[in-house]
């Protein structure tokens, strides 16, 4: 286990996939941020995870022009209780990758073309795989002071 400096616990790329997995099957949401002309753009998505393929559903607009075709970033994160800690653990994962139209990343994801449902339904909806290049995590107990290291207990 491998503590950054600011008291963070540096997580493998396997504990992190485990984590985006888990996540995915309780139906959290991920953000999902792309670099367009004028701005860097981030979303709240619902995600889905098999197979090492991060898949998203994106309406029109300027997420359907800049996302396919393009690196990405996808973060998710969530908050682990632990008995006898006020406030639990945190964690937080981020991918980074190319991301696909779905039709183009093949068949091991093609069964993902209906799921996850897209946060908001719009017509012309679009289907996105992002095969992550670089996967980090950390976790990190949640109300710790960083100047004290107080957890408010």
């Amino acid at each position: 286990m491998w503590i950054d400096q600011r008291g963070s616990e540096v997580l493998p790329r396997g504990e992190s996939l485990r984590l985006l997995a888990a996540a995915a099957k309780e139906g959290a949401v991920g953000r999902l941020a792309v670099s367009t002309p004028g701005a860097p753009v981030l979303h709240p998505v619902n995600f889905a995870f098999e197979e090492g393929v991060v898949v998203v559903r994106i309406g029109v607009g300027s997420m359907a022009r800049h996302v396919p075709g393009n690196l990405v970033a996808f973060e998710v994160d969530g908050i682990e209780s632990e008995p006898g800690r006020a406030g639990g653990v945190a964690w937080s994962v981020l991918v980074r990758g190319l991301a696909t139209s779905l039709d183009t990343v093949g068949a091991a994801t093609s069964e993902f073309a209906s799921s996850p449902l897209p946060m908001v339904p719009e017509p012309g909806e679009h289907v996105v795989a992002i095969r992550p290049d670089v996967v980090t995590g950390r976790r990190f107990a949640v109300g710790t002071s960083v100047l004290t290291g107080d957890r408010g207990e």
